[in-house]
């Protein structure tokens, strides 16, 4: 099964949802979080999986498996 991911990510009209590799943005939206849950309904959608943000400062500033994907660290990863 292949491994569904998103990445959110700074784009000049607001952020971006692209999948991995992609090379257009698969949706832009004016905030960070409308984004966020964008990506993450998206990733739900397809079967569950990681959905990947990056700061304003263009590094990953944060990750989370959506359901019913398998989290690569699931007793330290408790903010989501």
């Amino acid at each position: 099964m292949p491994k569904n991911e998103r990445y959110v990510t700074k784009h000049p009209r607001g952020w971006a949802v692209q999948a991995p590799g992609g090379k257009r943005a698969s949706s832009v939206h004016k905030t960070q979080k409308e984004a966020e849950k964008v990506a993450k309904q998206t990733v739900s959608n397809l079967g569950g999986g990681e959905v990947r943000i990056q700061g304003r400062d263009g590094k990953w500033r944060d990750s989370d498996t959506v359901a019913p994907g398998k989290d690569p660290n699931p007793p330290h990863d408790k903010r989501h």
